[in-house]
């Protein structure tokens, strides 16, 4: 089980992405468009970098949904290996099966 301080700390960083996602998307098609002045572009960036840095989807952790490990993911499934291992094991991840059966 991950400390729950940094699984809410992930929570948190995914409401505040999701809060400035428009003004990042808006900000980073001015700075990457070529037809404006040097100037506006700039102006762009430095918007960008008055944003909060959590707010920008780089900074989230994918994180196991059953127990929050972000180390070992799976993404295919949302699951650690652990997690992963233990219900394939159980079959309860339907299609799954070991190699050596």
């Amino acid at each position: 089980m991950a400390r729950k301080a940094c699984v809410e700390r992930d929570k948190k960083r995914d409401r505040m992405i999701e809060k400035y996602s428009d003004q990042w998307d808006a900000n980073r098609a001015i700075a990457l468009d070529n037809s404006l002045s040097w100037d506006e572009r700039q102006q762009a960036r430095l918007n960008m970098a008055k944003l909060p840095k959590n707010s920008h989807s780089t900074r989230k952790k994918n994180r196991c949904f059953v127990t929050g490990r972000s180390r070992g993911y799976i993404r295919h499934f949302g699951l650690s290996r652990i997690t992963f291992r233990e219900l394939a094991l159980r079959g309860e991840l339907p299609g799954i099966r070991k190699a050596s059966w």
